[in-house]
């Protein structure tokens, strides 16, 4: 298990944040999904976004949507975004991946306004587990307010096996796992019939 100090958390190297505001899918991201159907991944003008004019919006429906920066490898690191949950009757879900390796393989948290919870999961060969909280015997996540057509801000801290997860500035909780411990990709997520908005997706290494 990797020892962090809370200092530790906050320190990041060359860390970036994707543009939206040429009104296209940045430079070196791809898209694709998990498992069946289509995503439909668009950047649109948004007077309500965080920074500049421009977000990412999903709006296609497919067991699982990513859009990811293929171009960038981290091991440790962060990635954090500013997710608003636009519509859906099945899941109003927003997440970040880390550690991407495939379409079928990596981390993934994710903030759901319908069940009103943040999530840590692994997919491994498509199939996805949520992870147990560190210091938790039982529970599925963390219980908070996630509001639809609102922005939110998710992250999360990884290096080594353990991996701290803030949402809306406020540590939530940690978990612990060690299927994918190399580098890979970062990016965002979304979740069967979920219409969601990105802004402001931020990543780096520590």
């Amino acid at each position: 298990m990797s020892l962090l100090s809370n200092s530790l958390w906050v320190i990041a190297m060359l860390a970036q944040t994707a543009s939206f505001e040429t009104g296209s899918m940045p430079e070196g991201w791809n898209t694709g999904i998990t498992g069946h159907g289509k995503a439909q991944w668009s950047v649109v003008s948004d007077t309500s976004a965080p920074a500049g004019s421009h977000v990412l919006r999903q709006s296609g429906e497919a067991t699982f949507c990513w859009a990811v920066d293929a171009r960038t490898q981290i091991q440790d690191g962060f990635v954090e975004a500013r997710i608003k949950p636009e519509s859906g009757k099945e899941d109003q879900a927003g997440g970040l991946v880390f550690r991407f390796m495939d379409a079928n393989n990596y981390y993934v948290v994710r903030m759901n306004a319908l069940e009103g919870n943040v999530v840590l999961y692994k997919a491994v060969d498509g199939k996805r587990t949520p992870l147990q909280v560190r210091g938790r015997m039982i529970g599925y996540g963390v219980d908070t307010e996630v509001p639809s057509g609102r922005w939110s801000r998710l992250r999360v801290d990884f290096q080594g096996d353990l991996f701290r997860v803030s949402f809306n500035g406020e540590h939530l909780f940690e978990v612990e796992d060690n299927v994918f411990t190399g580098p890979g990709s970062v990016g965002v997520w979304t979740k069967a019939d979920s219409v969601t908005r990105f802004d402001e997706v931020s990543y780096g290494s520590l």
